[in-house]
């Protein structure tokens, strides 16, 4: 990063279109506007943009390096039909950001439900999708896993509780991590997201997920771009057995697996940076 390189992102919002309306996503900004080499990062079903400030920080002197808040998180809009609050949907705003942005090609990371909206928008024909990092995800999530998010989306409780998944972080780490995720109600604080976004999700039954399951395998099939997988050795997300048939077929991703972390890697930590720029920045497949 040169000396003049911003320490804080700009924030930006593009209008999107969803069958109640238009809406408006936010997305942070890093790095120099003009720059045509773009990496969009995106994060997890509760989380925000500003999850991945310390990768865009590190990032931002190779690329212009974009995270939105997803809608119903941080300074997106929340939808007036939480079943609006789905993959598919994500994946048409996405689209209409890469409009925006004029982007033909692009680097892509995305963090669980980022890594799926990553990988719908990848295996679309004429996708511009170059390099692929899913995060802790793939195309077989395991149930019992959802059933633990689902206990904790909308619903009080200590971040750091909810977030230990995420491995050892320093007190500092913790406060830059949870800041975003606060916003003011009040006196006190609340969940800086539409509790709605848990509505669909909570709806997923055992027979749902399977289909779901089908169908995002066959988009993992579809996919020619060259894919990292990061996976927490800890995750109950993505299964070691997941991560390995994810070698085998589709775009054969390359695995690494970080100790000591579950769902999921935070990609704040110098090691796990290392590795998602190695292969972002590598002049090989």
């Amino acid at each position: 990063m040169t000396a003049d390189m911003p320490l804080e992102p700009r924030l930006r919002h593009v209008q999107c279109l969803a069958p109640e309306g238009l809406h408006h996503m936010a997305y942070w900004e890093w790095g120099d506007a003009a720059n045509p080499k773009v990496l969009v990062c995106v994060h997890g079903l509760t989380r925000q943009g500003r999850d991945f400030d310390t990768l865009a920080r590190a990032l931002a002197g190779e690329y212009r390096v974009v995270c939105p808040d997803v809608v119903g998180r941080g300074e997106s809009d929340w939808l007036r039909n939480p079943g609006s609050y789905a993959i598919p949907a994500y994946v048409a705003d996405m689209v209409t950001l890469l409009a925006r942005l004029d982007a033909r090609e692009v680097h892509w990371v995305g963090t669980s439900m980022g890594g799926l909206i990553g990988m719908g928008l990848a295996a679309l024909p004429e996708s511009p999708i170059r390099r692929l990092v899913l995060n802790d995800v793939g195309p077989a999530i395991e149930y019992a896993a959802l059933v633990r998010i689902g206990g904790y989306v909308g619903v009080p409780a200590h971040w750091k509780t909810i977030s230990l998944g995420f491995g050892p972080h320093t007190r500092e780490e913790w406060l830059a991590l949870t800041r975003p995720q606060l916003a003011h109600d009040g006196d006190g604080f609340k969940p800086h997201y539409d509790l709605a976004i848990g509505v669909p999700f909570k709806a997923v039954t055992p027979e749902l997920a399977a289909a779901g399951e089908a169908m995002l395998w066959q988009s993992w099939d579809a996919i020619r771009c060259p894919t990292l997988l990061l996976r927490g050795a800890e995750s109950d997300l993505l299964t070691r057995a997941t991560a390995e048939a994810m070698t085998q077929r589709g775009p054969r991703a390359r695995l690494h697996e970080f100790a000591g972390v579950g769902h999921a890697p935070t990609l704040v930590h110098p090691d796990q940076i290392a590795v998602v720029r190695d292969f972002l920045l590598s002049a090989s497949p």
